[in-house]
């Protein structure tokens, strides 16, 4: 009998392997079986937050290494958002596919009409595991996932104290809520807050990642399984472990080239909580030390997706695994004279992409311009599932393949009615409309990757000026814009 070599691009069940040597006779391979699937999700981290992508002073051994063994994406994007809560229609984005603007009430509800990931997933065969943030309604996470543990309902809260709901919980989610004394040394009167159990002292990333090591760990499933782990870090509170503080000194850190002490117009969300998060004009000496909690929030991270692989490789599945780490929007944190995601430079709107696994190039980066809306379609294309007709996105499975192919010619952005942006491979326009008056910004993002020079009343970029400023509503009338196309 001939041995059968297993590695990363080829699956095949290990008991019926077993079955077919019991019986004395070799199996027959006719097709694949679908890899496991492990996507984790970080909350506000920026595109270049990540050592081998750009930012050398941020310490990420384990995604550095799984870039190294799979493809990253430096030009991939949150389409926007009609709130300020930026992370809700990013993330309903990834399991609907819709465009920003075909949303429903910017993703806080799914209609049934809308076929999300999980349901793709799961009528191909997938059990779908849910864990950590979920920023939609509760009814529609069952939809999503058919199991899941310790899920988070909500924008943000203290990473030490989250409060958590079971997967059995969520169809009664209104009525898992705990009883809460506030002023418990002076009061006796109860409320209820959501949120059916929460443990106390422990951080919301150890929590979400070690519930997927034991997920990994107790897996005895014949099926594949889709493991979601929703993060709710670098977000703030950007609290940690003081180990991975001391990791960083705020005099190593440097500030970044467009740091501003002010932003220099109204773009709209001047005083959105988030630019509360320090006090006006800014200082360097501040920005760092929001830095230095950022980056120490990521290492966190990233040492525990460390553990999740470990947990992988222990379990002798990590060669038959698609492992997907990915963000919701940016951050400005002291650049442009902002702190929050709430506009439309390029530090909030690109985010971290890695994938690798089954038949991904190892070590290869590509430039193609990818939404994040665009990971549903391409799942089902890597894996054979039929894409829905809900569907919006366009699958960049073919970029997989091809490192060097193109995916979209434009990359368009929208913050709420006042900010529209589109990008090229070179050049960049932001329109703002506010209080009835109109500011343009155009940069030239390869010799100003910062954003700092606007070229608007440079004649000699009016050709780029015209030709983006028609694309973008060529782009905006595509998408659906209804506020900006009338």
């Amino acid at each position: 009998m001939k041995a059968m070599i297993i590695n990363r691009n080829t699956i095949f069940p290990i008991s019926i392997i077993l079955f077919f040597i019991l019986a004395g006779c070799e199996p027959e391979i006719t097709g694949p079986v679908k890899p496991n699937i492990v996507f984790i999700l970080a909350d506000d981290q920026r595109g270049e937050t990540i050592h081998a992508l750009g930012n050398p002073e941020i310490i990420t051994p384990n995604l550095d290494k799984l870039a190294s063994e799979g493809m990253s994406f430096t030009n991939a994007y949150i389409m926007g958002s009609y709130s300020g809560a930026v992370c809700l229609p990013s993330r309903m984005m990834l399991f609907t596919g819709k465009y920003l603007n075909n949303l429903t009430r910017n993703g806080s509800i799914i209609p049934e009409s809308d076929s999300t990931l999980g349901e793709s997933l799961q009528k191909a065969g997938y059990n779908c595991f849910g864990i950590g943030k979920y920023h939609s309604q509760p009814e529609s996470y069952y939809r999503i996932f058919n199991d899941g543990n310790n899920i988070f309902f909500g924008g943000m809260h203290d990473q030490w104290n989250v409060p958590l709901n079971s997967y059995e919980s969520v169809a009664n989610y209104e009525r898992k809520m705990r009883p809460v004394i506030n002023d418990f040394f002076y009061k006796k009167d109860i409320t209820y807050e959501l949120g059916e159990y929460m443990y106390g002292g422990k951080h919301s990333t150890d929590i979400f990642a070690e519930t997927a090591i034991e997920f990994i760990e107790n897996y005895e499933g014949e099926k594949p399984f889709f493991l979601y782990t929703a993060l709710m870090t670098p977000h703030d509170p950007r609290t940690t472990h003081k180990k991975y503080f001391d990791m960083y000194d705020t005099a190593g850190i440097s500030i970044p080239p467009n740091f501003m002490p002010q932003h220099p117009f109204d773009n709209g969300e001047m005083r959105v909580r988030d630019e509360m998060l320090a006090p006006f004009p800014r200082t360097k000496p501040v920005v760092k030390e929001h830095l230095r909690d950022y980056y120490a929030l990521i290492t966190h991270n990233d040492d525990r997706l460390g553990n999740i692989i470990d947990a992988l490789k222990a379990k002798g599945i990590y060669e038959h695994t698609i492992i997907i780490y990915s963000g919701d929007n940016g951050l400005a944190v002291g650049q442009h004279g902002l702190f929050g995601k709430q506009n439309l430079y390029e530090h909030s709107t690109n985010i971290p992409l890695i994938i690798s696994g089954p038949g991904i190039p190892v070590d290869a980066r590509s430039e193609a311009f990818v939404y994040l809306t665009d990971m549903y379609p391409t799942l089902c294309n890597m894996l054979g599932i039929t894409v829905p007709k809900s569907v919006d996105g366009s699958s960049f499975y073919h970029v997989l393949k091809d490192p060097g192919a193109d995916h979209h010619e434009f990359i368009t952005t929208t913050y709420k009615a006042n900010q529209r942006a589109i990008r090229d491979n070179r050049y960049k326009l932001i329109r703002y409309r506010v209080n009835d008056q109109e500011h343009l910004q155009l940069f030239d993002l390869v010799e100003d990757p910062f954003e700092t020079t606007n070229l608007v009343e440079e004649s000699s970029y009016a050709g780029e000026l015209d030709r983006l400023n028609k694309s973008m509503f060529e782009q905006l009338e595509q998408f659906n814009d209804t506020i900006w196309i009338k």
